[in-house]
């Protein structure tokens, strides 16, 4: 007669756990190298039909910033303003659609929500 479900000594289903921890764990490390090379990766966007160029990391700093001269009109700072946030903007969200999507693809489309 079995004792509570147990066999051998060892809770049934406990291999399926460490099955399941082995997956867990390797999954945080694919995360991490995820992570580490889209530190590493740079993005870029233009606005102004590309007279204003940014490039930022996958840690969101500002790497690089190209303004056409043709966009510098010193009565209209402002569109110039307008056209730098448009661009650098543009560049961060290709870098969060990125990582999403290497999220979403390592998970398996599972929302971990925080988890790793």
């Amino acid at each position: 007669m079995a004792k509570g479900g147990y066999r051998g000594g060892m809770p049934m289903g406990g291999m399926n756990q460490m099955q399941m921890m082995k997956r867990a764990q390797k999954m945080q490390e694919e995360m991490l190298r995820m992570q580490e090379e889209m530190q590493t990766k740079t993005f870029e966007a233009a606005a102004g039909g590309g007279v204003v160029k940014a490039e930022v990391n996958g840690q969101h700093e500002l790497k690089a910033l190209a303004i056409d001269p043709e966009a510098v009109d010193p009565e209209d700072v402002e569109m110039l303003q307008d056209l730098i946030i448009a661009a650098v903007n543009e560049a961060m969200r290709k870098a969060d659609e990125e990582q999403a999507a290497s999220m979403s693809k390592l998970t398996g489309g599972l929302n971990l929500g925080g988890l790793f």
